[in-house]
């Protein structure tokens, strides 16, 4: 507990934002993770260092992030006879098209909520006459796990065990958005879990291709206000990427979940909500798997729909703040949401609501 409470010094945080405040630099810095989103709101940071910073969220909760047509896939196979779609709790009630995981269960269908694919997997060998789905969902953080238990299938002989793989990639999704995008942005929070596992080699084409400083911070107070004092700092200098959560990322990041990872699946062109397709974005299964892939399953899909006057794809890409949607708080709410990233525990929007901006 010790450790914890260094990181959230109030002292230590008043002298780093004042730091911060006294540089005159105003900066637009935009934290690309979901669990950064909700820690700033859960810290109040954003009033802390008003109006020298603003800070608006980016790209990095895999649920929000996730298509209808994915979503619309998913329940589709839920409602496959003899199917039982094992999941994350958080997709439960992110709406598709016309309907959700939560709606289809009430229907009928087999859908289990899951701490770990390694629970899917045990279901499938509970029982042999399902065929047992495990959605995946996540970026380079999750993967590997999913991977594992892939190669575990297969080690064991598992053939009732399938994944659909909606995995992304984080490095693919900010250059198309950087490509794209007139954010104005004079640094970037990068992801701490990610970078875990990737290191921080693969976003060393942010500064260099977009003259923008990147920080890889940890999740408390002091982690977050240190990474804006390094943007801030780079600002006067050269733009560079810096780990400032050296306690867990080293430049490599992990081989060895790499490596697991890459056995099993292979870069894919994926389709991200509010930014389109990106090419090498998403992982799905490579062929000497492809017994265990769900893609493959041959389900009839609704017509997308844009949920009227939701703007969560504008709310990824960091073009406007939840609050300034005109559903917000209103039509839509944790408890009955319109939009996905008012359902995500990882969501802008739920930061906004529970904490406030």
């Amino acid at each position: 507990m010790k450790y914890i409470d260094e990181f959230r010094n109030p002292v230590a945080a008043e002298k780093l934002a004042h730091k911060i405040k006294s540089s005159g630099t105003r900066m637009r810095i935009m934290e690309v993770c979901g669990t950064h989103t909700m820690a700033i709101a859960r810290s109040a940071l954003r009033p802390l260092l008003s109006p020298d910073v603003e800070l608006i969220s980016g790209p990095g909760c895999p649920v929000c992030v996730t298509s209808d047509t994915d979503i619309d896939r998913a329940i589709a196979i839920s409602l496959m006879p003899d199917v039982v779609l094992a999941t994350f709790g958080d997709m439960m009630r992110v709406p598709g098209s016309e309907s959700s995981l939560s709606d289809a269960k009430a229907k009928g269908a087999l859908v289990r909520v899951v701490y770990s694919p390694l629970e899917a997997l045990k279901i499938a060998k509970e029982q042999p006459d399902k065929k047992v789905v495990f959605l995946g969902i996540g970026f380079e953080t999750t993967a590997p796990a999913v991977a594992a238990t892939v190669l575990k299938a297969k080690d064991e002989n598992v053939s009732n065990f399938y994944v659909l793989s909606l995995h992304k990639l984080i490095p693919p999704a900010l250059k198309a958005l950087l490509s794209t995008e007139d954010l104005h942005l004079d640094g970037l929070i990068l992801p701490g879990h990610v970078s875990a596992i990737i290191g921080s080699k693969p976003y060393e084409f942010i500064p260099r291709e977009f003259g923008i400083p990147c920080v890889i911070a940890g999740f408390e107070p002091l982690d977050i206000l240190s990474a804006i004092s390094m943007i801030s700092d780079m600002k006067k200098t050269n733009p560079a990427v810096e780990i400032g959560y050296a306690r867990a990322v080293r430049p490599e990041g992990n081989p060895k979940a790499l490596n697991v990872m890459y056995s099993v699946f292979e870069k894919v062109s994926a389709l991200w909500r509010g930014i389109s397709e990106i090419p090498q974005s998403g992982l799905d299964l490579k062929s000497e798997f492809a017994q265990f892939s769900a893609s493959s399953f041959d389900v009839e899909l609704p017509e997308p729909k844009e949920k009227k006057g939701c703007v969560c794809g504008d709310v990824i890409r960091g073009r406007v703040k939840p609050n300034e949607c005109p559903l917000f708080g209103k039509s839509c709410t944790p408890e009955s949401p319109v939009g996905p990233c008012m359902v995500s525990s990882e969501g802008t929007c739920a930061s906004y609501y529970i904490y406030g901006d």
